[in-house]
């Protein structure tokens, strides 16, 4: 084997692990007038993060004409307590990232979130469903540790939309249901992945399906969704 050829493969493999190691750790942003502006919302961040010193008010929630405009910051989940969907339902909203990665130096997920209780508290539990602009997707849920549903990284899907590049406009549909004993996740119209409850609603993870909806942003990540509802 030729040396140099060697000790080549050995750099490219050590930058290439130094770069998932840098973007993994990519500190969260405070957001200058954050808090929340938005009448009857609530939020609450990542544990992570408020270990380490982040509040709520290091994010911003406030509207943008009929959207909700959300700058992170640390990674969030915001909601009504008046907004809760139980038996069969369908929780959507629109997501538009107006300049893809602005925030970040790499793809950042944002979604729909549901089976939300003891919201608030180091108790919550909830599953969400979040789309990034290049085309992955990734399930998670807190209950009250954080557990995944489709890996670390999540999974790439043709159905999710690609930015053009950075700073360019994506925009996502993305939409949780709950069916019998399904629970599935659609974005841009196609069902992109579907657990049985039983794998849901279990020691450790969900105490329900039933319970609050609302949405949720990784760190450092600016978005506005429209058309957030529930439907049967």
């Amino acid at each position: 084997m030729n040396r140099n050829f060697g000790y080549a493969a050995a750099a490219a493999v050590f930058l290439a692990s130094f770069a998932t190691l840098a973007q993994a750790q990519e500190a969260s942003r405070s957001v200058a007038g954050g808090g929340i502006s938005v009448p009857g919302w609530t939020g609450k961040i990542d544990a992570s993060a408020a270990k380490r010193g982040s509040t709520i008010n290091d994010a911003k929630l406030a509207k943008d004409g009929a959207a909700l405009h959300v700058t992170t910051g640390p990674a969030v989940g915001y909601w009504n307590p008046s907004d809760k969907a139980s038996g069969d339902y369908t929780v959507s909203a629109t997501f538009t990232e107006p300049k893809y990665m602005s925030l970040n130096d790499h793809p950042h997920p944002y979604g729909v979130f549901i089976g939300g209780n003891d919201m608030g508290t180091d108790q919550q539990t909830y599953l969400y469903c979040a789309a990034y602009g290049n085309g992955n997707f990734i399930v998670r849920g807190f209950g009250p540790n954080a557990f995944q549903m489709n890996g670390r990284e999540g999974a790439s899907n043709a159905a999710v939309h690609k930015a053009a590049g950075k700073d360019q406009p994506v925009t996502q549909l993305i939409a949780m249901s709950v069916k019998g004993n399904k629970v599935s996740c659609s974005i841009n119209g196609t069902e992109v992945a579907s657990y049985p409850k039983s794998e849901i609603v279990a020691p450790g993870k969900l105490k329900s399906t039933d319970g609050v909806y609302g949405i949720r942003f990784a760190h450092n990540t600016e978005g506005l969704v429209t058309d957030l509802k529930v439907t049967k």
